[in-house]
């Protein structure tokens, strides 16, 4: 298993909580469904800005055999971040999306994890699908930048931040053994992590942007960790710049941001960079992807994590 060696010592609490849960999904159940396991993370653009009432017909449904846990995304220092309930995978899990952990109040607004699930079932059609996802725009995972933090050792009040809200969802959506509610216990396989987030370092110094490498290596060892899987497959997506800024870039260190991502796939043999974000266009805004670059990305992500699970990952 992959070491925890320098989280913060709550850490090894939550750890031995998702190892209960985990060692309850490996049991083997009687007609127990099984599920691939996939967490999804990252800032703004994993959140999602897709706009459901510009889906077409075909997309704007519930996907068949998919589930979905997201959690409430909040700032630093709330502690109703995380909270959620495992649902139907459809559209509404984007910007805007709420949980009290009873009940969900889907937004106007979709992520990638709408295409990624589709795309997965399309592409292995007898395979079931659990997704787990947290995220919060303007968020960094380097200490004392952005409008939310996932620096790890994160002390201040409290010490409650972005990490701990997605410990906590992963934790929340473990506690849950029948997820698609049919009264049978279900089986959950870590398959994979999936993570679109950057922008916030890119945006701010050289010297932050220069840290991204070892940063994203630590939280993906972390969540790898979380999850119990050494070699468990990690999708990144390419931050893009979308050039309507006054002088173009609206990200001055975005090429060290670009390179670091690059450079964490190369030495990483279970990890995959999706490169052809450079091909997506953008909303009215500088920061966020349109309709239907969010339907594009989620089907990329979805075939970078197929291609990667043939090596790497549990062998279902």
């Amino acid at each position: 298993m992959t070491g925890i060696t320098g989280k913060r010592h709550n850490d090894v609490r939550t750890s031995s909580i998702l190892l209960a849960a985990l060692v309850a999904w490996y049991a083997p159940a009687t007609d127990a469904e099984e599920y691939k396991l996939y967490f999804l993370g990252g800032q703004s653009n994993m959140e999602g800005y897709g706009y459901v009432d510009q889906l077409s017909e075909d997309l704007g449904v519930v996907v068949d055999g998919a589930m979905i846990y997201t959690g409430l995304m909040a700032l630093d220092d709330i502690p109703e971040g995380g909270l959620g309930i495992w649902a139907k995978l459809q559209p509404g899990h984007g910007t805007g999306f709420k949980s009290d952990g009873k009940t969900n109040q889907l937004s106007d607004r979709f992520g990638p994890e709408l295409t990624f699930g589709r795309m997965i079932r399309d592409l292995a059609p007898d395979t079931r699908i659990a997704i787990i996802k947290y995220s919060l725009g303007g968020s960094g995972l380097a200490p004392g930048i952005g409008y939310g933090s996932w620096y790890p050792d994160y002390v201040q009040n409290g010490g409650v931040n972005q990490y701990d809200h997605a410990l906590r969802t992963i934790r929340e959506a473990l506690s849950h053994s029948d997820i698609d509610g049919d009264g049978e216990a279900d089986q959950l396989i870590p398959t994979g992590i999936v993570w679109m987030q950057g922008e916030t370092e890119a945006n701010d110094s050289e010297q932050i942007a220069k840290g991204y490498q070892a940063n994203l290596k630590r939280m993906m060892d972390l969540f790898r960790a979380a999850l119990r899987v050494d070699d468990l497959p990690v999708v990144i997506g390419k931050i893009t710049d979308s050039g309507m800024a006054e002088d173009g870039s609206v990200m001055d260190h975005i090429e060290i941001v670009q390179a670091a991502q690059a450079a964490f796939v190369d030495v990483d043999t279970c990890a995959a960079f999706v490169s052809q974000f450079d091909e997506l266009t953008y909303a009215d805004d500088p920061w966020h992807y349109d309709t239907d670059s969010f339907i594009r990305m989620g089907t990329l992500f979805a075939k970078a994590a197929l291609e990667l699970e043939a090596t790497c990952g549990p062998k279902l």
